[in-house]
């Protein structure tokens, strides 16, 4: 798994604290492995239109913990925080597009982010639970319908070898509208072999193709984050140049207009992820730009959000560009159903 040189902090931060966690293999046949999506930003009315494509939604790490390396995916706690912190904030910007279906997962803890020696088969068993998941819904739910997979951070990471290892090259490739991996570091050399056959989309309404991006606040210095991703790309890849991280603006979706003043920004949740509601989206508050690899932005003060050391606003990937992602979703998915050849 590769994460900026803030991965530790990132997951220390974004969580709760528990312990004692029930390892017990998830039963996705069971209804309360899946989360529902149903809180909205104030005043964000729900989508009337016939949702005709999936959005497979997998959360960020959620638990900070001093003993454990997975989490109990049930326990109250840690479920509150995944719910209200994440799959509500996170995954509802799908809701207009698309039926959603957000298992609820063994993730690796903070504990196993920051142990070199565990981190690999946390996140290996964070991923079977994963694979399982799609695989219930593809027997279950699925039906040939389009689908999008979408997470952030963790879930980036998960979503990524999804397609990877599950998408890429088989028939299902025929029914992607879109990846959204949101929130770690891919770079140009991920292109090919490891995504070969599935491209970086170019232009918001292309299907088929993944998406990236890393929120960075604008007049930081990302010589660090560069340097970090670099070196995680080499030591997985034999000592290969990645060449620069992958980016695209989530307000133009447009690989081609990397800058959109903080005018075009159509809307975004205010506030520091927590529990509680979301209040209304403030439009026209994000400027943002790609510049090389990472997505500068700079957000509105009124959007009253706090910066991870260095600079990051990891924690705002998916909330700074709430309405723009939602837009974006719902435009790539009318794009595939009404495509000539699936008519």
């Amino acid at each position: 798994m590769r994460f900026g040189p803030i991965a530790a902090i990132i997951a220390g931060v974004s969580g709760i604290a528990v312990s004692a966690a029930d390892t017990s293999v998830p039963d996705y046949a069971q209804r309360g492995y899946w989360s529902t999506v149903n809180s909205l930003p104030q005043g964000v009315a729900p989508s009337k239109s016939q949702r005709d494509v999936d959005v497979f939604w997998i959360h960020p790490t959620t638990t900070r913990s001093t003993t454990d390396y997975n989490h109990d995916p049930l326990d109250p706690t840690v479920l509150k925080w995944t719910e209200e912190s994440a799959v509500q904030r996170q995954a509802s910007a799908f809701s207009a597009c698309c039926r959603i279906f957000a298992p609820r997962y063994r993730a690796a803890t903070t504990k196993a982010l920051t142990d070199p020696a565990r981190r690999d088969a946390a996140f290996a068993l964070a991923y079977s639970d994963i694979e399982r998941a799609f695989d219930w819904y593809l027997a279950h739910e699925n039906k040939g319908r389009p689908f999008i997979i979408a997470g952030h951070s963790q879930g980036g990471a998960h979503s990524a070898s999804l397609l990877e290892k599950r998408i890429k090259g088989t028939a299902l490739q025929r029914q992607l509208v879109a990846v959204y991996i949101i929130g770690i570091n891919l770079m140009d050399g991920d292109l090919a072999p490891r995504f070969a056959g599935v491209p970086f989309c170019a232009e918001p309404a292309q299907t088929g193709c993944f998406v990236q991006w890393n929120s960075i606040l604008t007049g930081s210095d990302v010589s660090p984050n560069l340097k970090a991703y670099a070196g995680a790309f080499a030591a997985q890849n034999g000592g290969r140049d990645g060449g620069s991280p992958l980016c695209v603006n989530p307000v133009t979706f447009d690989r081609r207009r990397p800058i959109s003043p903080a005018s075009e920004a159509k809307g975004a949740v205010a506030g520091d992820p927590g529990f509680g509601a979301m209040g209304p989206l403030k439009t026209g508050a994000v400027a943002a730009e790609c510049r090389d690899g990472l997505l500068i932005v700079q957000p509105a003060a009124e959007l009253s959000l706090k910066p991870l050391p260095g600079g990051s606003m990891h924690f705002h990937d998916v909330g700074l560009f709430w309405a723009d992602i939602s837009a974006n979703a719902s435009l790539r998915a009318r794009s595939w159903l009404q495509a000539p050849k699936r008519r």
